[in-house]
């Protein structure tokens, strides 16, 4: 993909995004990219600083390399009540995770049937 000499304002968000969660997680711009298979040090930094254009592969393998799902790359909390639950819930432990999720589901079946 073709590197930008500005960023778009999506490609700037997604890169933001992407630098919060390597920061959050204590790594490397190189560890990053090796955790992303093998990506180059130099293409992950324009990735963050939302100069590259990048392919939904390009997000699945930065995902992945941060332990989360691509999701978590292209919400944003501070955009959209929904994205604010995800964020909240990511930070959870996978336990919690899961107690969250079937008590999403309980309230979600009574919505319904309240309808």
């Amino acid at each position: 993909m073709p590197r930008r000499t500005e960023p778009s304002p999506l490609t700037a968000k997604v890169g933001a995004r992407i630098h919060e969660l390597r920061i959050e997680r204590g790594l490397t711009l190189e560890e990053l990219a090796t955790r992303a298979g093998n990506m180059s040090k130099g293409h992950l930094s324009s990735v963050e600083n939302g100069l590259a254009a990048i392919t939904i592969e390009t997000v699945n393998r930065v995902a992945t390399g941060l332990g989360v799902p691509p999701l978590c790359l292209l919400t944003f909390a501070d955009e959209h009540e929904l994205a604010k639950i995800a964020e909240l819930a990511r930070k959870l432990p996978s336990t919690q995770q899961s107690k969250i999720r079937r008590e999403l589901q309980v309230l979600a079946g009574l919505w319904a049937l309240a309808k």
